[in-house]
C-alpha cells in the first residue's frame, strides 16, 4: 500500500464536474460501534473508506468481532458473536476520538469496559464528562486509575431520565445505544439532533430498538433488556463533506454537482456560507454550486459586519467554520467568524495569513476576515481534519504551488480526496510516497 505524508497542490485551476458524496464519517463510527449490540451479522453499505473508520473496524476486531470486507470497499459485515472487552488495544484506542463510542455498547452488553482517554483532533479541550454522566445515570460506575477509564455495571443498565449538561453528539449516541438494551425507559433531554444521530437511531430501529424523537432535543428509548438483532443499513451522506465541497467549489469558480444530497442538510449549511455570498441550487435530489459566483458578504440589516457562528444542529456546524474562513478570504467585504465550541480550532489561520489573507485573530474563538484576498501558494501543515480541508481549499484557489504536510489528517475524514478533486480539474500530486 502506497501512502504519502505531503501533497503538492498547483493552484488556480477551475474545478467543475460531478462530485458524489461519501458516507458520513460521523455516522459510520457510532453505527460500527452499535454492531456490538447484537450477536447477529450487521451489514453496512456506503461505509466511508477513511482512516478513522479503518481504526474503528480494527478496534472491533480487537474485541473479538468478525469484520468481513466485501468486493465493494464501502460494504462491510460485522458479526460480534463472541466479545472480549479485555482485549481492547490501548494504543489504537488512543488514536481516534470515536473509541469512546465503545463505552455504551460494551457496558450494556458485557457489564464493563476499560478505555484510555480517546485521541482525535487537537482543537481544544474536548470533555468527556457528559459521557460519564450518561453511563452513571443508567446505573454504571465510572472510575479512573493510571490514566485509564473503567466503567462497570455488573447488575446491568436501567432506564432513567437523563439531562445532558451539553448537547454532545457522541454522548447522545452513547446514551441511545446503551439505553436500547437497558431495562426500562430512558428519556434524554438536551439531546444532540445532528443527522448522524438521526441515522444511528434509524439503524437501531431496524435492529429492533424502540426509539422516538431523534432529530429533536428529547429522545425516548424503551429498552429491550436484551441484545438486538442483526440488520442491513446504508449510511447517510456526509453533511460535513458536502459543506466542505460547497465552499471549495465556490472558491474555485466552476460548476459542481453533488448528487444524492438530503434536502434537510442544505439550509443549516447555508446559514453560514450563505452570509458570505455562496449560492446553491437544488434540483431532483442534486445540489448544484453554480460557476463563477460573485461572493459578496451580506451585512446585517443595519449595515454592520455580520457574524458567522456555529451552533448545535440545525445551526451552522462547527466543523465547517474552518471552511467558512477560507470562503471569507475570497468574498468582498468584512466578516467575523465565531467558533464557539473549540478554543484551538482557529489557530490555523496564521497559515492563511502567510498565504496573503487579510485577517485578524481576535482571540482563540474569533477571527475577522476582509476580502477578497489574492492568496499565494506556500508550504503549510494540516493541524486537524477540518483545518486541513480548509487549507487544501485555500491552496486550490491560490496562485502558484503549495505543499501541504501531515495530510493523513485530511485523509482521516475525506475519502480518496486527491483523485476525486483531480477528476474535477485540480492538480494535487502526492509527494514522498512510501511502501
Amino acid at each position: 500500500m502506497r501512502t504519502s505524508s505531503s501533497w503538492l497542490v498547483k493552484g488556480g485551476n477551475t474545478l467543475s464536474g460531478i462530485l458524489a458524496p461519501s458516507g458520513s464519517k460521523n455516522a459510520a463510527l457510532p453505527i460500527l460501534a452499535a454492531a456490538l449490540l447484537t450477536d447477529q451479522p450487521v451489514t453496512l453499505h456506503r461505509c466511508p473508506d477513511i482512516l478513522d473508520v479503518k481504526a474503528m473496524r480494527e478496534l472491533l476486531r480487537n474485541l473479538g468481532a468478525t469484520v468481513q470486507d466485501a468486493s465493494d470497499p464501502h460494504t462491510v459485515t460485522i458479526t460480534a458473536s463472541n466479545i472480549h472487552p479485555e482485549n481492547l488495544s490501548e494504543d489504537l484506542s488512543r488514536t481516534i476520538r470515536a473509541s469512546i463510542l465503545l463505552a455504551g455498547p460494551m457496558v450494556a452488553r458485557e457489564g464493563f469496559i476499560e478505555l484510555p482517554p480517546p485521541g482525535g483532533d487537537v482543537i481544544g479541550r474536548r470533555r468527556l464528562d457528559t459521557h460519564f454522566l450518561v453511563l452513571e445515570m443508567l446505573g454504571a460506575r465510572v472510575s479512573f486509575k493510571d490514566r485509564m477509564i473503567r466503567v462497570d455495571a455488573p447488575e446491568g443498565l436501567k432506564g432513567a431520565e437523563i439531562h445532558l449538561d451539553e448537547p454532545s453528539v457522541t454522548a447522545t449516541e452513547n446514551a441511545i445505544m446503551a439505553a436500547s438494551v437497558a431495562k426500562g425507559t430512558t428519556v434524554i433531554y438536551n439531546a444532540a439532533c445532528e443527522p448522524n444521530v438521526q441515522d444511528l437511531a434509524v439503524m437501531l430501529r431496524t435492529m429492533g430498538a424502540d426509539i422516538q424523537g431523534e432529530g429533536t432535543n428529547r429522545i425516548t428509548v424503551h429498552g429491550r433488556g436484551k441484545l438486538l438483532k442483526g440488520t442491513t443499513h446504508t449510511i447517510c451522506p456526509d453533511h460535513i463533506e458536502i459543506g466542505s465541497f460547497i465552499g471549495l467549489a465556490a472558491c474555485c469558480g466552476g460548476r459542481v454537482e453533488i448528487p444524492g444530497v438530503p434536502e434537510n442538510i442544505i439550509r443549516p449549511t447555508m446559514i453560514g456560507l450563505g452570509r458570505l455570498g455562496v449560492e446553491v441550487e437544488y434540483h431532483d435530489n442534486t445540489l448544484v454550486i453554480p460557476a463563477h459566483q460573485e461572493l459578496v458578504v451580506r451585512p446585517d440589516r443595519t449595515g454592520d459586519i455580520p457574524t458567522i457562528y456555529d451552533s448545535p444542529w440545525p445551526g451552522f456546524s462547527p466543523d465547517l467554520t474552518s471552511t467558512a474562513v477560507v470562503v471569507a478570504t475570497q468574498a468582498t467585504g468584512t466578516s467575523l467568524i465565531f467558533e464557539k465550541m473549540f478554543e484551538s480550532r482557529m489557530f490555523f489561520v496564521d497559515k492563511l495569513a502567510a498565504m496573503g489573507a487579510a485577517l485578524i485573530l481576535c482571540d482563540p474563538h474569533r477571527v475577522v476576515v476582509s476580502g477578497p484576498s489574492r492568496l499565494v501558494g506556500t508550504e503549510v501543515s494540516s493541524p486537524d481534519i477540518r483545518a486541513g480541508m480548509a487549507l487544501l481549499t485555500a491552496a486550490l484557489c491560490a496562485s502558484g504551488d503549495s505543499i501541504i504536510h501531515n495530510v493523513h489528517q485530511i485523509e482521516r475524514g475525506y475519502e480518496n480526496i486527491v483523485q476525486r478533486l483531480n477528476n474535477l480539474g485540480a492538480c494535487i500530486e502526492p509527494l514522498d510516497s512510501l511502501e
